[in-house]
């Protein structure tokens, strides 16, 4: 990845409102409360013809003890050695304060490029406020006084950054590649199994529930093979979602879901499968995505050679007929198949683009179809004489009949199961439409 820019500075300073500004979309969570976002969150943004990925982190603070400011310092430090630039926000209403000089001189020894942003210049009189803030001393370029909100400021700003960077020819660096969402209850793992996968903190880890608040984007490389896989925030019963931030967390990742290719619902072993889970599962069925179900902290289970079937066989049964998604028993800690975990996504990834020749559809189906074929309605014999695979994002096959309106459901889902019996569509949603011959 290259051209980077890294907004940084201390909380509650408006780093997420530019972020969602220079990418034009509301990606990061918004709110006044200090210490909302706390993960490095990533988009891509263009200025001049010139392409970049943005980084938004949480607010850096010092001497505190709290476990979530100490791990958004080191997702700051990650997110400055990243950067081919820094944005350093600071606040034209609050004026220049000791934390601001504290983070100054965390960045005085980089040689990177670092522009000091004044935001909340909403007016004249906090626009001449920025000169306070050339005491810092840090940066060789002027103070760029802005208003995030509205935008005024930020293309003078941008006319800078992009100085910087080499045109590279990409217009979305993402495009084209399998899309992978990790969803589940809160405290199932999901940040634990992206660490994992990483090798490094790439979204911070605790006991506490709700530590994940925006959707995660990473860019991840297996077995010669791109993909990005997002970490997202816990999702609860409606019923207990009381703030406004887990509220908008929540609706990140339903937002996350609907963007993905595949989504990886992640369930506690210790709990089994939730209604909360079959929700999630019934929604990106629902939303046509390929679905997989990660069982994790198995370690923690008490087991003999019968358990995985047994509890297997439990989860197949609350799944009803979707029974063909398939399901994976992982321990993260422990490290106990989270690559084969991602090659089972991989794979449901290709089942979803898989496309059978016309040929070869008929070949199979038409004999299935003749050894069984649909009930007669009010004396009316219906035949069916061609099938073929539509072209579209996902498998739909048209078969082709006398008097399609006499087809009923039961028969469809023979013929559904005749096809995943024939081919792969493991861990996809087949659909069948029916059309006059």
């Amino acid at each position: 990845m290259a051209n980077i820019v890294a907004i940084v500075g201390r909380p509650n300073v408006g780093k997420s409102t530019l972020f969602n500004r220079l990418v034009e979309e509301r990606k990061a969570i918004e709110d006044n409360l200090s210490g909302v976002t706390r993960d490095r969150h990533y988009g891509h943004a263009q200025w001049n013809g010139k392409f970049f990925s943005v980084i938004d982190t949480g607010g850096y603070v010092t001497g505190s003890d709290d476990v979530f400011e100490a791990e958004i310092r080191k997702q700051v430090k990650l997110a400055v050695e990243e950067a081919d630039v820094i944005l350093f926000i600071t606040d034209c209403h609050d004026g220049l304060t000791d934390l601001d000089k504290e983070f100054a001189n965390e960045l005085r020894g980089t040689q990177k490029p670092i522009y000091v942003v004044a935001n909340k210049a909403d007016s004249a009189d906090k626009a001449l406020m920025a000169s306070e803030f050339y005491a810092l001393g840090i940066s060789d370029f002027e103070i760029y006084p802005i208003a995030a909100t509205s935008g005024s400021g930020t293309g003078e700003l941008l006319d800078q950054v992009v100085t910087h960077f080499e045109d590279s020819g990409e217009e979305d660096p993402d495009a084209g590649i399998p899309k992978i969402s990790i969803l589940g209850r809160p405290n199932v793992g999901k940040s634990s199994f992206l660490n994992a996968l990483l090798g490094k903190d790439r979204s911070i880890v605790t006991d506490e529930a709700g530590t994940t608040r925006d959707a995660i984007h990473t860019r991840y490389k297996l077995f010669g093979q791109d993909f990005i896989i997002t970490d997202t925030a816990g999702i609860r019963k409606k019923a207990k979602v009381k703030e406004d931030i887990e509220f908008y967390s929540v609706m990140r990742s339903l937002r996350t879901l609907e963007e993905s290719d595949v989504v990886i619902v992640m369930v506690d072993a210790s709990r089994g499968l939730e209604s909360q889970d079959i929700n999630l599962i019934s929604l990106a069925i629902k939303n046509n995505k390929g679905v997989m179900i990660m069982v994790n902290k198995w370690d923690l289970i008490e087991k003999d050679h019968k358990t995985m079937n047994k509890f297997k066989d439990q989860m197949l049964e609350r799944l009803g007929e979707h029974k063909w998604i398939p399901i994976i028993f992982t321990s993260v800690t422990e490290k106990q198949r989270i690559f084969q975990a991602i090659e089972l996504a991989v794979k449901v990834y290709e089942n979803k683009n898989r496309r059978i020749p016309t040929s070869k559809l008929n070949d199979v189906m038409l004999p299935e179809i003749e050894n069984y074929p649909p009930p007669a309605w009010k004396g009316k014999y219906i035949k069916i004489k061609y099938v073929t695979q539509l072209p579209t994002k996902n498998p739909v096959f048209a078969f082709f009949c006398n008097l399609p309106q006499y087809i009923k459901s039961p028969y469809t889902r023979f013929l559904e199961n005749r096809l995943r019996e024939n081919f792969d569509f493991e861990g996809v949603p087949v659909k069948i439409v029916y059309k006059s011959k």
